[in-house]
């Protein structure tokens, strides 16, 4: 039996994730695959580091958060960020070394990997066609038929909207993995566990000595991340009406 981590939209957010590697490490994954948007977010380098120096298979891709901090390195915007938002991309550029640039341009937009029950499993971040496109598990399915018929593939994980869902598009099983780091709905760390089932699972962990250690940095909003993103995230109703203005268009 072959089992796959699925960790998206970790954001920097380090106690987030040293908490679901350590629920890994006791679930006997085989692989890992990191599905965007590692960062922006108030820990971008350690979160960096702890993931390349993990001790299995890792497969990465890009996020619209790698795309857009890659862009701001190259000196130019990669999409029509509001204000603070470009702040945030350009303060995570700056902590970024040459290598870090280097590998992160490497990371391919989609992944497809085998897994026994499965069979062919595509990873992309938002939608198979573009890393940066918004559906829900409210989306009708009539919008979402061009996107997953094509694919010849099972299933199809997701995240970018860090809410967690488990629908059918057509013939295509689609899992959004939800998000390690900045979850909406429950405060904790959401990711998913392929093999022998699909697993979507929520790990909680010390919130209060996580908000220290983010206090500690100099992420420049780390208090609001702390308030709105780690201690009290909006809920998923909130976000699925901020999300219906935003998704997909045929």
């Amino acid at each position: 039996m072959m089992r796959v981590a699925a960790l998206y939209d970790i954001h920097g957010n380090l106690p987030a994730l040293e908490a679901v590697l350590q629920q890994i490490h006791g679930a006997e994954v085989d692989r890992i695959v990191v599905g965007g948007d590692v960062l922006p977010g108030p820990m971008p380098v350690e979160t960096l580091t702890r993931l390349f120096d993990l001790p299995i298979p890792v497969q990465f891709i890009q996020g619209n958060g790698e795309v857009a901090v890659l862009a701001a390195l190259a000196g130019r915007e990669a999409y029509a960020l509001p204000k603070p938002v470009q702040e945030i991309i350009r303060w995570t550029a700056q902590q970024l070394s040459a290598e870090h640039a280097r590998v992160l341009a490497g990371w391919p937009k989609t992944v497809r990997l085998e897994i026994p029950g499965f069979g062919e499993v595509l990873f992309c971040h938002g939608t198979p066609r573009n890393e940066n496109e918004n559906f829900t598990r409210l989306t009708p399915e009539a919008v979402l038929m061009q996107l997953f018929e094509d694919l010849h593939v099972s299933v199809v994980v997701c995240g970018h909207t860090h809410m967690q869902f488990d629908r059918m598009v057509g013939k295509t099983r689609v899992v959004n993995a939800g998000s390690v780091g900045m979850p909406f709905g429950e405060p904790g760390a959401d990711w998913l566990l392929l093999g022998p089932d699909v697993e979507l699972r929520h790990t909680n962990y010390d919130l209060a000595h996580a908000a220290e250690r983010i206090r500690g940095t100099k992420y420049p909003p780390a208090e609001e991340f702390v308030a709105r993103n780690l201690l009290q995230p909006p809920s998923e109703q909130q976000m699925l009406k901020v999300f219906s203005g935003a998704e997909v268009k045929r």
